[in-house]
């Protein structure tokens, strides 16, 4: 279990370390904006829209295996993009890290739902929960530590040591487990379609608040392309290819299922009601959690002036609360059930985030967070781990590769759909709290209105630059609490999410004994 987890955390730490080293990359190696923008979103991005193909490779070939392979194609992305001497070649490396980490995820919540059954399935499921709730919060440190002390390099160069210990430990100490009776072959129109489909979803909720939800904002051009579209932006488009690709893919499935020949994936598993249900609830929450950690760092560095690193430290509680709840959910699921451990931990989730927006406010001490923090990730160590054994609690152990492609596929799409939701929230609300503010404070509407505008691009750069201004004592507090004001709004409408995946849990049905 150690070196699975330890697998997890690389690939779940790889998702936001990057966000702390890409100012230095883009002076290191002088990449553009936009690319260092897709620097951060191909990974997400890729991941998502081959969860579900690599969880069935999982089940016919072995899920340790796939595990290796994910493991080495992972480590040598990294290399690639530790490597990396321009923006393409970095983007690229970007690329096969998403294709490695799709393998890895399904394959390691696969294969613990094969080796465990009972007391130890729900240990084992709490130490895979809480390794992803808290290697997520201890992203930014690691990434702060390395590009400070070193290089932003090493945040790609620190995974080859830890892919050779998981692969050692694989090798030596995890069985293999496969489906006996798994058809080999290839479901080509099912794969295409989920793989196309997925990645539309997610790269429209990723670029949707940039491009325009329908309406282009702004140019969009990769690999030297332009978007030849002036009435609709890429976003659009993508949504509805998105839409058209879900219902394509539904019926395709059924339609081979019928026929009895090979599927991607068994739509059965939807007649499950913990794994229908959980599922919702998986994604419900975790548009609430993911939405929260987006907007939380933008407060602490543009408002309260902390540096990356300081931010790493101050989440550094968020990771502690979920790490310490661990044992504590594995012996409430044994004496009480899972659905009770994740209702408690979804609970405090909900507690921890209305305490952070009543916390926020201009020119606080950060450490008046650390209690809502902790309590916030130990909702998260108690809530997700559980939550994930409850939805394969009823999944035979042959399926349960695809079963847990799908949950993970829900948690992606989730944090995606979180990030771009709770991102608009933030930013709508901040681009209208600032022109507000300055225009009561005597400023003229054009010029409040410019001011909102970049505010909204490029807070980290904007609020320096107000301080230069001769009005500067008027502007600069007017801005910050409008930001002030647009995170609790954040925080209200996350803890709202959680509030509703708590309700949504009310349908799970009463677990089997054990």
């Amino acid at each position: 279990m150690p070196f699975i987890a330890l697998g997890v955390a690389m690939i779940i730490v790889d998702a936001t370390i990057v966000n702390v080293a890409i100012p230095s990359i883009i002076r290191d190696i002088g990449i553009s904006v936009t690319d260092a923008e897709w620097v951060n979103s191909i990974y997400s991005l890729v991941f998502a829209s081959l969860l579900l193909t690599t969880g069935r490779v999982g089940d016919i070939v072995g899920r340790r295996r796939l595990f290796v392979i994910g493991t080495v194609a992972f480590v040598a992305a990294s290399l690639v993009a530790a490597l990396a001497p321009s923006a393409g070649v970095l983007i690229l490396g970007r690329f096969l890290q998403g294709v490695g980490g799709a393998m890895l995820l399904p394959a390691s919540l696969s294969t613990v739902n094969a080796m465990y059954q009972g007391r130890d399935r729900a240990v084992a499921f709490a130490i895979w929960g809480s390794t992803i709730g808290g290697a997520a919060a201890l992203g930014p440190l690691i990434g702060g530590w390395l590009t400070t002390s070193f290089s932003w390099r090493w945040a790609f160069l620190i995974n080859v040591p830890i892919g050779a210990v998981v692969v050692y430990g694989l090798l030596r100490h995890v069985p293999e487990t496969r489906d006996p009776q798994a058809r080999r072959g290839v479901d080509v129109p099912g794969t295409a379609l989920s793989v196309v489909g997925l990645g539309a979803l997610v790269f429209a909720l990723i670029e949707g608040q940039r491009y325009g939800w329908w309406q282009p904002t702004a140019d969009f051009g990769a690999a030297g392309l332009r978007w030849p579209l002036d009435t609709v932006s890429p976003s659009g488009v993508a949504f509805v290819l998105a839409a058209g690709c879900a219902v394509g893919f539904v019926l395709v499935e059924r339609r081979r299922l019928s026929r009895g020949d090979l599927a991607l994936l068994d739509l059965s598993l939807f007649d499950i009601a913990s794994f229908r249900y959980g599922n919702i609830a998986a994604l419900i929450v975790a548009l609430g959690e993911f939405g929260l950690l987006f907007a939380l760092p933008l407060y602490l560095q543009t408002v309260l002036g902390y540096s990356a690193l300081d931010t790493g430290v101050l989440l550094v509680a968020l990771a502690l609360g979920t790490f310490l709840a661990s044992p504590f959910a594995a012996r409430i699921a044994n004496a009480r059930g899972g659905r009770t451990v994740v209702r408690l931990g979804l609970a405090l989730e909900v507690v921890g985030i209305v305490g952070i927006g009543l916390a926020v406010d201009v020119g606080i001490s950060g450490w008046r967070l650390v209690p809502w923090l902790f309590l916030y990730g130990a909702g998260v160590g108690l809530a997700t781990a559980q939550l994930t054994g409850v939805i394969l609690a009823d999944v035979a152990v042959e399926e349960s590769g695809q079963a847990a492609a799908v949950q993970s596929t829900s948690r992606q799409v989730g944090a995606a759909l979180g990030t771009a939701v709770l991102g608009a929230v933030l930013f709508t609300a901040l681009g209208s709290g600032v022109a507000d503010r300055l225009t009561s404070a005597g400023v003229p509407a054009a010029e409040a209105a410019q001011v909102a505008v970049a505010v909204k691009e490029r807070p980290s750069q904007a609020l320096p630059a107000l301080a230069q201004r001769p009005d500067a004592a008027a502007v600069l507090p007017a801005v910050e609490e409008a930001f002030v004001a647009a995170t609790r709004l954040v925080a209200w409408t996350g803890a709202a999410w959680v509030l509703l995946g708590l309700v949504t849990t009310l349908a799970l049905p009463r677990e089997r004994a054990a």
